[in-house]
């Protein structure tokens, strides 16, 4: 008989159901047994701060997109990772489950009947997207889960903590958050001089020093967990293209892959893991092109790869990136810092203190 003395669940959109059926032959341990039927309904959903984000039910596809936020949920196509702990005795019960999607939008999930007839109350976490090598510390009460942005382009999500009591279990409401930053970028044209504004082409933009790989340690009594120090960074590069930059705030625009956008959610943004911002060490390169002008009867000829530096220490309250939050940097280019010979205001636009806006936790 398929699927012998085995658990069958059956995860669906928004309400996902799962079903444990009879078995009358020998399971994987070689123990005979006859389970009772049961039926199992996980209730899943993202929450920011524990309110439901609007629109944030699974669904297939990657991610919410509003006008506001970007939000990462769950892509029906890819599996979950499940774990289940008894308290008392930190046996695991469920070991790094991966719930897999087969057919009718649903999950399914083959589990030992046997596991299930343990007279106890057990910690259920899950976490998304799966991924190979999470290990459970006892005595911790904590499981570790490794991350990399290159092997997983979607932001990953770790479940609260959810106890219930195996013998009476038929609802485990499994709630999401996201455990990375989310981050773009604005730009404009700040040069306080009107008669050279509107003269900037924007060519490229890469973050350096991108915090990419991790450990992430999910304590299950606290529902809160931790980023170990991680070893590895890169360079992404959010822009290429050729782009007429907007002068000042009105004319402010969001940076896409390719071009600058009026929306939120047209804006190219990348994942990467918390991170300490050390002098020296984390910046955003800008590099554009400047129209020819002529002022005061001197003609400047066009100039190209112009480079602009924005470092990120001094930026970021207490020089730290807290999980779960989007970060959107604003950018000011100004002429005056490329043509030092030529007199301009005096006065500082909001443009350059006003670098970051935190867009929230997503």
């Amino acid at each position: 008989m398929e699927n012998r003395n085995s658990i069958l669940r059956i995860l669906t959109i928004g309400a996902i159901s799962l079903t444990i059926f009879n078995s009358c032959a020998q399971d994987n341990f070689g123990i005979e047994s006859e389970p009772e039927a049961k039926k199992v309904k996980f209730d899943v959903k993202v929450t920011r701060e524990g309110t439901e984000i609007p629109g944030s039910a699974i669904t297939r596809g990657s991610s919410y997109e509003s006008e506001v936020n970007k939000i990462a949920t769950m892509n029906t196509e890819i599996p979950f990772g499940l774990i289940a702990v008894d308290p008392e005795s930190e046996t695991v019960i469920i070991d790094n489950q991966a719930i897999h999607n087969y057919a009718h939008g649903g999950y399914t999930g083959l589990f030992d009947a046997g596991l299930w007839e343990i007279p106890v109350k057990m910690q259920f976490s899950a976490y998304y997207p799966y991924v190979e090598g999470v290990t459970y510390s006892e005595g911790k009460s904590s499981y570790s889960i490794p991350y990399s942005a290159v092997e997983t382009e979607a932001g990953p999500l770790v479940s609260k903590t959810v106890e219930r009591a195996i013998q009476q279990l038929n609802m485990v409401p499994f709630e999401f958050q996201h455990i990375t930053n989310d981050i773009g970028f604005k730009i404009a044209d700040v040069t306080p001089d009107k008669r050279l504004q509107g003269l900037i082409h924007l060519r490229k933009v890469t973050a350096y020093k991108v915090a990419s790989a991790g450990v992430f340690v999910n304590d299950l009594a606290l529902s809160h967990g931790v980023w170990h120090k991680q070893a590895y960074f890169r360079n992404v590069v959010v822009f290429e293209g050729d782009e007429l930059v907007g002068v000042g705030e009105a004319n402010e625009k969001f940076i896409g892959r390719t071009a600058l956008v009026d929306k939120f959610s047209q804006s190219y943004r990348y994942y990467a893991i918390p991170d300490e911002i050390k002098i020296g060490k984390q910046f955003i390169k800008v590099e554009y092109d400047i129209d020819s002008f002529t002022l005061n009867g001197f003609e400047y000829p066009r100039l190209e790869g112009v480079v602009a530096k924005f470092m990120l220490y001094g930026v970021l309250p207490d020089n730290v990136m807290v999980y779960g939050r989007q970060y959107t940097f604003h950018l000011g280019l100004d002429l005056s810092s490329v043509y030092s010979e030529i007199t301009f205001s005096p006065s500082v636009s909001e443009w350059e203190t006003r670098i970051y806006e935190n867009n929230d936790i997503f």
